[in-house]
């Protein structure tokens, strides 16, 4: 039903994995937009097969299944599944189902670049807090000026504020 449903719907290249033995080294080697799942029932081991199969981080699941439980769901989510349909596989749902998770997959993705990127700027602030009270007590000088000489030195270097700090925090830790 599955394959029938995804050929009226458009222009899709479906392959079938119909053995779980495996099933990582086959993904990987098909290398899909996105991973279905048709099971009667899925188990935790499933489960995790599927998520170090399937890279849900690397692409979206969808996942169709007779039967559930709420831990069985809640692993499904944890694992990475971006969709998770219990007891409601009909041809005319694949198709919405398919476009769900690929829109849920990508306002993850892009929740967890933003929260990449504003783990690495906190850290980057706090090095360059460091560096500044080092020269500050080093110099005797103001936050406002020795913010000045990190940005000068790091003009100077071609090299971004956070990475001078860095070596500044670094070189002061082996001296001290």
């Amino acid at each position: 039903m599955v394959v029938d449903a995804l050929r009226e719907a458009g222009e899709f290249t479906v392959h079938v994995i119909a053995e779980e033995t495996g099933l990582g080294r086959r993904i990987s080697e098909r290398n899909p937009d996105i991973v279905l799942v048709d099971l009667t029932s899925p188990t935790r081991d499933m489960l995790e097969e599927l998520a170090l199969a399937s890279g849900p981080l690397e692409r979206p699941v969808a996942m169709f299944v007779d039967k559930s439980s709420d831990s069985l769901t809640k692993a499904a989510i944890e694992a990475g599944v971006s969709a998770y349909v219990v007891d409601g596989l009909r041809g005319e749902r694949i198709k919405p189902v398919l476009d769900a998770a690929i829109a849920r997959f990508h306002m993850f993705h892009r929740m967890r670049a933003e929260l990449t990127a504003t783990k690495r700027a906190l850290e980057e602030r706090k090095v360059i807090d460091r560096a500044k009270g080092l020269l500050m007590k080093a110099r005797g000088i103001d936050e406002d000026a020795a913010y000045a000489l990190l940005r000068k030195a790091a003009m100077d270097q071609g090299r971004k504020v956070a990475d001078v700090a860095e070596a500044l925090v670094t070189a002061a830790g082996l001296l001290g």
